[in-house]
């Protein structure tokens, strides 16, 4: 009797086990802080990202550079959720061919997408710093010396 109840014990705690890990892979729905326009500056160039909500394991969103009236640099952005669970950070920059970033990091209100193949950037990253501030960052090697954008975004109305 006690080998039976220590069996299922066992048995018991290993499937509990496994639900927990399960439970704690992030979703595209973990993602949803950064749904919404965002906009940041620098001495020439005006930065905007725009991020619609999660929905069918997909949120849609694009990013603008402009200086003055002149565009300098487009994205269309995807981050999508496989039905395995993997989720990708994909950009169309510019015209340019499509590339995926795989999110490597996760910790609630910072997200690392990774793509070590690529040429730069190799890593994307996101941290909302609070509700009204987001860090954007990309790095990555140019030339054999590591480099580093980032991008200070505020929350602002999307019109």
């Amino acid at each position: 009797m006690f080998t039976l109840l220590f069996n299922f014990l066992l048995i018991f705690l290993f499937f509990q086990n496994t639900i927990t890990v399960q439970q704690s892979q992030p979703t595209i729905k973990d993602l949803a802080w950064l749904a919404g326009c965002w906009q940041g500056t620098d001495t020439t160039n005006i930065y905007r990202e725009q991020w619609m909500k999660p929905a069918g394991r997909v949120m849609l969103g694009m990013s603008h550079t402009s200086v003055a009236d002149t565009t300098r640099e487009y994205e269309y952005l995807q981050i999508r959720q496989q039905e395995v669970g993997a989720i990708f950070y994909v950009a169309i920059p510019s015209g340019q061919k499509e590339t995926s970033f795989e999110l490597t990091k996760f910790d609630g209100k910072e997200a690392v997408f990774e793509n070590p193949e690529h040429d730069f950037p190799k890593r994307i990253i996101y941290r909302l710093e609070n509700d009204s501030i987001l860090v954007a960052r990309i790095d990555g090697t140019i030339k054999g010396k590591q480099r580093s954008v980032d991008f200070l975004l505020k929350r602002v109305k999307c019109d």
